[in-house]
């Protein structure tokens, strides 16, 4: 893993993946704002103020790490499960009523989706992640879908990834994994996958091998229009135009 390029002046080289494999919150869907109205009622239930710094402690997180973190913030010990899933209901409410899908992210997916098998991995609970999909628009897009409640352990640590990889059939180290949260680039290093960062929230040190703003960069569609297209690639997608045809 390199240090990534200058934000926005990334230099996309021959190299194309055999597979890709998505984040989903604050990557292809506009969730991170839903969170943020979620965490706010939260801590204000509690008669505490919610900002960046609160934001940092949660962004990326697992609902079961969430629910630690929670438990510590508010002193209140033991009860992280229940924090965890207090949280839970309140996202699930505001992404049902207000997600949106990220600027360029359908473009993105669409365009990987016609050329390798791609897959979606999240920090997000199965609960979470389909109203998330569903809300963006990618309920039918992705034949690989795991969640962060179906692992032993997510994020930071490489499981979701490397369980996308397999189902993908594809070795981590030809994988390419989206993400936005240092949470999630860390698993994606973990796991040994090439890694595009779009950050929600800018830092230093940020891991990566290309670092952008946002997926309507111009040099990234350019890039993956000129990857090699696979077959399974194709099976897939002639797949998922027929299950959408009978919706």
């Amino acid at each position: 893993m390199t240090e990534p390029r200058t934000l926005d002046a990334p230099v996309f080289d021959a190299w194309a993946p055999d597979g890709v494999v998505f984040d989903c919150d604050g990557l292809l869907v506009d969730t991170e704002p839903c969170w943020s109205v979620a965490e706010t009622a939260l801590f204000a239930r509690r008669g505490l103020p919610f900002g960046v710094e609160q934001k940092r402690l949660l962004i990326g997180k697992s609902l079961t790490a969430a629910g630690a973190v929670l438990e510590e913030v508010f002193g209140e010990p033991g009860q992280a499960a229940a924090l965890g899933a207090e949280l839970e209901a309140l996202v699930a409410e505001v992404i049902a009523d207000q997600a949106q899908p990220m600027p360029g992210a359908r473009a993105v997916v669409e365009l990987a989706a016609g050329r390798v098998p791609v897959a979606v991995a999240s920090n997000s609970s199965r609960r979470l992640l389909d109203l998330a999909l569903y809300r963006g628009g990618f309920a039918d897009t992705f034949s690989v879908s795991i969640a962060a409640d179906e692992v032993e352990h997510p994020k930071p640590r490489p499981d979701l990834y490397l369980q996308a990889c397999t189902r993908l059939g594809i070795a981590p180290a030809r994988g390419l994994a989206f993400e936005d949260s240092l949470t999630g680039m860390r698993a994606a290093v973990a796991a040994g996958l090439r890694l595009v960062s779009v950050p929600t929230l800018g830092q230093p040190g940020l891991p990566g091998d290309w670092l952008l703003s946002s997926l309507e960069h111009p040099g990234l569609i350019d890039w993956i229009t000129a990857w090699p297209i696979r077959s399974d690639a194709l099976i897939h997608a002639e797949r998922t135009g027929q299950e959408a045809s009978r919706t």
